[in-house]
């Protein structure tokens, strides 16, 4: 009889698990599940359409003095605001705050689409990034709650495929819109796809009634919000050698750990803290934090320096730069794909030590690639890497929201995302700040071998974007070309080894998360 009760309890607990936090008709589940992957469509293809239209912005605007806050003050809002988003959500339903997130996104791709000066199109891109910092965590987190366990890792696949085909066709549409009607149309071809899928979410997801009034955190929404906006702004706008010495370094440290520490106050008085601290007691979610954040350091940093060496080392196109990213791309896809799959037979661990190793392999080689190497080794290794950020993003996303409880999931998938971002940008800064201070310590080297005067070296030294142009490099007599592309080919080499070390310590990092992932009891409703 005792045995028979424990399989009764058994198998109570395995249906328990595998049931999904809100329960809905298979119509209502697969409109859901189109209204999100419209909205993901929509991140994915404004985070790339913009960069082909920007030249023509810029002619049209002017401000090229600010051409990069156009993108940073979006990456700044998008970034600030994922952990924000999550956690609301956790108190005042999906529903709600997903709507909210794409009414702010479209409200700043109207406004943004208007604008009559490069200043109003960057604060207008500030409102824009703050709808995005919702469109995808949520986005993931609905995902969450209608699927169950077993059936997330594949529904997620099918949004990494929608994401892949947004960043391919991005460039392509950014450019023909730009062409063929105005470049406010980058903005305004958000509209449609955003109002439908508000629409199709707003009739077809239904949550249960919250009883209680939730209490909301303002003092540690700030002081978190306070201290990632200077941590980016740091990253963003000092991402050179020349920010370790800035004057205003120092205190510009000191104010960022004064808000971290006046954010973890914060949380431990808060009565619904907005991250809340216990959080992290769960060896998931600290371990798989850590772990993404050194991904997104080695990955992201790669990622923006790549092109660099294709286009002023190889001497390639631009359009050969972009080029090499795509097995990268098509890796990412793919094993997203199948990775969803083979995590169901072989478990989320050795799935993510899989992803990982790949992942540790293509950076390993990175470094070796030289100026003569065939094309076919540095595609091989971008396809090594997309692979291995395929199996990786997926299996920690779907074994973290396997292991928190229903009023965490928005605030934990948030917290990968959001923790990969901020990984991202403190990888492309120090990266950034190993390159410029290679290149710059090889001026010396540069003025021998080529006979050039020393002011001509500082110049390029200093504005090495001459070496990407092909009428520029055309221009510069032979010997100084060779010693300035053997520099900054050696600068690159640096970098990427520093990113090799992150993605080795990513890799370490990894086999610290536990041998099985703890589920947690899903809580459902009836539609």
């Amino acid at each position: 009889m005792g045995a028979l009760n424990s399989a009764r309890a058994a198998a109570q607990d395995q249906s328990t698990e595998d049931r999904p936090h809100v329960i809905l008709s298979i119509e209502r589940r697969r409109m859901v599940t189109t209204g999100v992957i419209l909205g993901m469509f929509l991140g994915a293809l404004e985070a790339t359409v913009v960069g082909t239209a920007m030249p023509t912005i810029i002619a049209s605007l002017g401000g090229l003095d600010r051409y990069s806050w156009v993108f940073s003050a979006y990456l700044l809002t998008s970034t600030v605001t994922v952990p924000v988003w999550g956690r609301l959500s956790d108190l005042y339903g999906r529903r709600p705050l997903y709507l909210g997130s794409i009414a702010l996104f479209l409200g700043g791709s109207v406004l943004s689409g208007a604008s009559g000066s490069i200043t109003q199109l960057i604060i207008f891109r500030a409102v824009q990034g703050m709808g995005a910092g919702g469109l995808v965590p949520l986005g993931m987190t609905i995902n969450g709650d209608v699927y169950t366990a077993r059936e997330r890792a594949r529904i997620q696949g099918l949004f990494s495929g929608v994401w892949g085909l947004a960043s391919i066709l991005g460039p392509l549409a950014g450019g023909f819109i730009t062409d063929h009607l105005t470049w406010r149309w980058v903005f305004f071809i958000n509209i449609p796809f955003g109002l439908a899928a508000a629409v199709i979410v707003a009739l077809a997801l239904k949550e249960p009634k919250r009883l209680q009034r939730p209490v909301i955190d303002y003092a540690g929404t700030c002081w978190l919000a306070a201290a990632v906006t200077l941590l980016l702004l740091v990253l963003v706008e000092g991402g050179g050698a020349g920010m370790l010495t800035h004057p205003l370094m120092i205190p510009a440290v000191a104010a960022i750990g004064l808000f971290i520490a006046l954010f973890i106050r914060a949380e431990r008085r808060a009565v619904d803290p907005m991250m809340p601290l216990s959080l992290f007691s769960n060896r998931v979610v600290a371990v798989g934090s850590v772990t993404g954040m050194l991904v997104g350091m080695a990955f992201f940093g790669a990622l923006s320096f790549v092109p660099l060496f294709v286009q002023s080392v190889l001497g390639g196109t631009a359009t050969q730069a972009g080029s090499v990213l795509t097995p990268l791309l098509l890796g990412w896809v793919a094993l997203a794909i199948i990775g969803g799959r083979l995590m169901l037979k072989i478990g989320y661990r050795p799935t993510v030590i899989s992803g990982l190793t790949l992942l540790a392999i293509g950076f390993v080689g990175l470094p070796l690639i030289g100026s003569t190497a065939p094309r076919w080794v540095l595609l091989t290794d971008m396809g090594l890497m997309g692979a291995g950020m395929g199996f990786v993003t997926l299996a920690l996303l779907i074994t973290t929201q396997n292991s928190v409880t229903r009023d965490q999931l928005g605030i934990a998938t948030s917290l990968t995302m959001f923790a990969r971002m901020i990984g991202g940008a403190i990888g492309v800064a120090i990266m950034g700040a190993v390159m410029t201070i290679g290149l710059a310590s090889q001026l010396t080297a540069i003025q021998e071998t080529s006979g050039s005067s020393p002011d001509e070296v500082a110049r390029l030294v200093h504005n090495a974007s001459a070496l990407i142009e092909p009428a520029s490099r055309a221009q510069m007599p032979q010997a100084l070309l060779q010693s300035m592309q053997g520099a900054l080919g050696g600068a690159l080499h640096k970098a990427f080894l520093v990113s090799t070390v992150f993605a080795v310590l990513a890799l370490l990092s990894g086999f610290m998360l536990p041998a099985k992932g703890a589920v947690t009891i899903e809580y459902s409703t009836e539609s």
